[in-house]
């Protein structure tokens, strides 16, 4: 038995270093057929040995059973949008921004690479063992995608090396390449399966399979390009020397990887790509340039949801030219009314386009569009296809587009504010369009938060008219909900406590998720500090709601109109007595923590980090995103990032998930 074990040992050894060298050194000792004797053995020694399977070998990439839904995980460390770069000026005016808070005069270093248009993905290992994975999606959570990413070869299950971090989380991008893509719409052509888009789309829903067994029938491949959460080692101090570090432990690192040094270099470089990316192997949509030196990436730290330090410089859109057959109206959630152009379907950017957006009638009056004209469509990246410009002189007879007189969904009257470009529905509430999506936002996680209450749901609740507006939510039955598609008892009971807590809540929150046009929550937060009390609220006038941070006087003839308008206020009522109700507001000089700043980090188990920042704030404190002198407390879930690091450096008081809680009690 102990002769079999090493061997097993020697041989998973052996197809280990072959894996590395094939997928990340793009190098081959050995022949294809040589490797798959090598493989066959393995599998055939633990085959008669199962108690000697381990869940890292080179054989259990496959074999997990199929999932009934994937689970959410938390991000330690967010996984953070990069701003964009459209020309040579931004990327000027990047790297002096750069240089202007950085207070320095000598050129930066950057770090280059080629962005690549897939998924991205942070996977997490500890003591060297592949320990999950997961999608950004939101950024601040993702889906747990664990058992298809060991399906992708090109992502070692265990690291390589012998100086291994206790947790390593290394973020990156899942793709499919050009030849894999054509292959797989190939053999779904033969069975008379619908074709995909293109590759990103591919890879996506290749990785986002419930069964393992599909993801490793489908070719993906992983290229690191950053890290998250990290103990155990200390890191290189350059970007760049850190995607080498990686590349080092197994993982795969783009080769076209590159320093530049000042601006100069960095627009040299994307010009390179540039000129090689029609014989990529694989889609990419841009580069990315990143301050190499980590030191200045943590000076200059990050801005809402992107970092200061990087920025991605997208290639430009491509362009081809079509027909609009014809034009079709859609209402959106604030009842904003969309031309969109039914075009004779084209090929853009590795994708077929059949609509476009007209944006607004103004749009379609100063570039001349009629149905019937040949016309240039654009599209860069995610964006929606755009008709650009007409193919002049018309070759054909066209036909003038109007606007509407009534919704095309609710047949209420359509009206185009002076001022405004946009034409909108006035049918708010009762429109069925704007149901749908005003329940959609009404749910959301950073409105109401109604786990539970997806789009599909919503779909059915707004078509089998068991809600016509928000607040018949709060009217639904166990009964009812039982008897939709996919709801069963246990489903319908989550769905009403959902509801059901859903009714205590912030003012905040509550106005955010009234839907007001140009309310945001930054906007919500405002006017709830403000006015402090609802009935204060709805009876203020546009000079009073001026007279809040953040509204102007478009944002203030909003607030207004949608609180004079009946029905919304009779929706409003009826939302207040089904129960929704939120803490009383106090002048923020009076709350016990008014004056104290907060830093949340890790994972929270009895809330989310945004409840806690939300509990914090009404007890008037301020929540940072970084830790300084001025830092008060540290609030540390598990596997915290280096703000923790930098508490401990600056002597500021950090307090765990329990001492969290208590320190809440006491205050609250």
């Amino acid at each position: 038995m102990k002769d079999t074990k090493n061997q097993i040992e020697k041989l998973r050894e052996e197809i280990n270093e072959h894996n590395y060298r094939y997928h990340v050194l793009d190098e081959s000792k050995i022949s294809d057929a040589e490797f798959d004797k090598l493989f066959n053995q393995l599998k055939k020694l633990e085959v008669e040995h199962p108690e000697l399977i381990t869940h890292d070998s080179p054989t259990q990439r496959v074999g997990a059973t199929p999932l009934k839904a994937f689970s959410q995980v938390q991000h330690t460390i967010p996984m953070l949008s990069l701003e964009n770069a459209f020309n040579d000026d931004d990327v000027i005016a990047f790297d002096q921004r750069i240089h202007d808070r950085l207070g320095i005069d000598t050129p930066i270093e950057y770090c280059c690479e080629p962005k690549l248009d897939g998924l991205a993905l942070s996977i997490r290992y500890e003591n060297g063992m592949l320990a999950q994975a997961a999608t950004r999606g939101d950024g601040e959570r993702g889906e747990d995608v664990t058992q298809n990413i060991k399906t992708i070869k090109t992502v070692p299950l265990r690291l390589r090396g012998t100086q291994i971090p206790q947790v390593l989380e290394v973020r990156g991008e899942v793709i499919m390449t050009k030849k894999s893509f054509e292959q797989l719409n190939i053999q779904a052509a033969k069975k008379g399966e619908k074709l995909l888009a293109n590759p990103r789309n591919a890879a996506a829903g290749s990785l986002r399979q419930l069964n393992p067994r599909i993801t490793a029938s489908r070719p993906l491949e992983f290229f690191a390009y950053g890290l998250g959460s990290v103990e155990g080692v200390t890191t290189p101090d350059k970007h760049y020397d850190i995607l080498q570090w990686l590349k080092h432990l197994g993982l795969r690192v783009n080769s076209l990887v590159e320093v530049a040094t000042g601006k100069e270099d960095c627009l040299k470089y994307y010009k390179r790509i540039g000129n090689k990316r029609a014989a990529l192997p694989y889609e990419i949509d841009g580069v990315v340039y990143k301050v190499n030196d980590i030191e200045l990436q943590k000076k200059l730290g990050f801005v809402t949801r992107a970092p200061r330090f990087a920025i991605a410089h997208k290639f430009p859109a491509e362009e081809t030219t079509t027909v609009i057959e014809d034009v079709e109206f859609n209402v959106g959630r604030t009842g904003a009314v969309t031309p969109i152009a039914r075009l004779k379907p084209v090929h853009v950017s590795g994708v077929t386009v059949s609509n476009a957006t007209l944006h607004n009638m103004d749009e379609i009056a100063r570039k001349d569009i009629h149905i019937g004209d040949t016309v240039i469509v654009r599209r860069a990246g995610d964006v929606i296809p755009e008709v650009v410009s007409v193919v002049k002189p018309r070759h054909a007879q066209v036909k003038k587009i109007y606007l509407p007189k009534y919704c095309p969904v609710c047949n209420s009257l359509v009206e185009q504010v002076e001022g405004e470009a946009v034409a909108r529905c006035t049918g708010e509430l009762i429109c069925p369009a704007q149901q749908k999506e005003a329940i959609r936002h009404f749910a959301s996680r950073r409105a109401m938060n109604i786990e539970g209450l997806g789009d599909k749901l919503v779909e059915q609740l707004v078509d089998t008219q068991l809600i016509h507006t928000i607040a018949d939510i709060y009217d639904l039955t166990q009964s009812q909900i039982e008897e939709l598609e996919r709801m069963g008892t246990k489903s319908a009971q989550n769905l009403l406590e959902e509801i059901e807590k859903s009714k205590s809540t912030t003012l905040a929150r509550f106005l955010y998720a009234l839907g007001i046009r140009e309310v945001g929550e930054a906007t919500a937060k405002q006017l709830a500090i403000s006015f402090k009390e609802l009935p204060a609220l709805l009876s203020a006038t546009e000079e009073a709601l001026q007279a809040v941070p953040d509204v102007g006087p478009v944002v203030a003839t909003h607030i207004a109109n949608f609180f004079g308008e009946l029905h919304n206020r009779t929706v409003i009522n009826k939302l207040l007595t089904a129960g929704i109700h939120w803490p009383e507001i106090k002048e923020s000089k009076t709350l016990p923590l008014a004056g104290k700043t907060f830093v949340l980090t890790g994972t929270l188990h009895q809330m989310t980090r945004d409840e806690a920042k939300e509990k914090l704030e009404l007890l008037g404190a301020k929540v940072s995103g970084s830790v300084s002198s001025k830092t008060s407390y540290v609030v540390v879930g598990d596997d915290p990032g280096s703000k923790l690091d930098k508490a401990k450096e600056l002597s500021v008081p950090v307090l765990d998930e329990t001492e969290f809680l208590v320190y809440l009690k006491k205050h609250g």
